[in-house]
C-alpha cells in the first residue's frame, strides 16, 4: 500500500476478540497476546514496514538497526492505543491516569459558546479525548469528520458493548453534504474534529514541509477550519506509559482565510509531539511519497 486507501486496519473482529480476552483476563492479557500481533505485522505487512522505516531513517535520521526494532515498537504502541480504547471505553477508565496540557485553551473555547475546531493527526490515541473532556463537565457532543466507513460500523459496535459514546462520526461524502453536517455540529456548540494528515488519491491537496520534506495533505480541513468563525486548536492524545496519557492542547495561530499558515502551523505542532513520542506515528503508506520520488 504506497498510497493511504480511505480505510484504517483494525476490524470489528478483531476488536471483538481483543474485548472478549480483556473481559476475561485483563489489559495486561491483551498487551500480551499483542506481542504476537504486532510481530505478525513487523513480518508480513511489506508495505507498511518499508514505509514506517522510512519515517525513522531518513526522516528521524535513526540508524539502520534504531529504524529496525522502531518498526516493531511501532506497531506494538499502536496496538496499545487500540486495546486501551477498548478498555476505556469498556468501564476501565480508572485503571489509566491523565494529564492535561493546555486544558485552558478548552475551557475557554467551550465559554464563548460558538463551537470549537479541533485539528488531530494519527499520532497518539486521540479518540480517547472525550474521556478526558469528561474531567472538565464537558457538555458539548465531540464530532469526528472521517473518511473511513470502516470506523463508522466499528463505533457503532463499540457502542453496542460499552454504551453509547459521546463521539459522533460525520462521514465524508462525494456530495458534499457533510459540510451542513459539520455546521450544524458547530452552531449546537458541538466540537468538529479533524485528522489533517491524510487524504485520498485523486482528491486535493495542499502542500507544506513535514520534518524536512515536502508531504501533501488534504486541503479541506485546513480550507474549511481557516473560514469557520469558530476556535481551532491542535489537539493529541499521547500514550506515555502502560497506564498514562496526556493531552496536548494548543491554540492554532494563524490569518483568517489562510489555509496555507494553518497547516504550517500544524506541521510544526506535530514536529513538536514527535520530537517526545516518535513511536507514535501511525501512518503506515508511503506518506512522503518516497517510492515515486526513486
Amino acid at each position: 500500500m504506497t498510497q493511504w486507501e480511505g480505510k484504517s486496519r483494525g476490524t470489528v473482529t478483531g476488536y471483538k476478540i481483543f474485548i472478549y480476552l480483556m473481559e476475561k483476563l485483563g489489559v495486561v492479557a491483551a498487551y500480551g497476546l499483542l506481542v504476537f500481533v504486532a510481530f505478525y505485522f513487523f513480518l508480513f505487512s511489506y508495505y507498511g514496514s518499508k514505509s514506517i522505516y522510512y519515517y525513522f531513517r531518513k526522516r528521524l535520521g535513526y540508524g539502520f538497526w534504531k529504524s529496525f526494532v522502531s518498526i516493531y515498537k511501532s506497531y506494538f504502541v499502536f496496538g496499545q492505543t487500540i486495546i486501551d480504547k477498548v478498555a476505556i471505553s469498556s468501564g476501565l477508565r480508572d485503571y489509566f491516569t491523565y494529564e492535561f496540557d493546555g486544558i485552558d485553551h478548552i475551557k475557554a473555547l467551550l465559554r464563548e459558546k460558538k463551537g470549537g475546531v479541533l485539528i488531530s493527526a494519527h499520532i497518539g490515541n486521540f479518540e480517547i479525548a472525550n474521556k478526558f473532556f469528561a474531567e472538565i463537565d464537558i457538555e458539548s457532543s465531540i464530532y469526528i469528520v472521517t473518511t473511513d466507513a470502516e470506523h463508522e460500523k466499528l463505533q457503532q459496535y463499540l457502542d453496542g458493548v460499552t454504551g453509547k459514546s459521546q463521539v459522533k462520526t460525520i462521514i465524508v461524502r462525494e456530495d458534499m453534504s457533510h459540510i451542513f453536517e459539520i455546521h450544524h455540529a458547530l452552531d449546537s456548540n458541538g466540537l468538529v474534529c479533524f485528522t489533517g494528515d491524510r487524504y485520498f488519491e485523486g482528491s486535493k491537496t495542499i502542500q507544506a514541509d513535514l520534518l524536512g520534506e515536502k508531504a501533501k495533505f488534504p486541503v479541506g480541513p485546513f480550507l474549511l477550519s481557516s473560514r469557520l468563525q469558530a476556535p481551532v486548536l491542535f489537539v493529541y492524545v499521547m500514550k506515555e506509559t502502560n497506564k498514562h496519557y496526556h493531552l496536548y492542547a494548543r491554540q492554532a495561530q494563524f490569518k483568517r482565510r489562510d489555509s496555507q499558515g494553518l497547516l504550517e502551523e500544524y506541521c510544526k505542532s506535530i514536529e513538536g509531539i514527535l520530537a517526545r513520542y516518535p513511536l507514535q506515528w501511525f501512518n503506515y503508506f508511503d506518506f512522503w511519497q518516497a517510492n515515486s520520488k526513486n
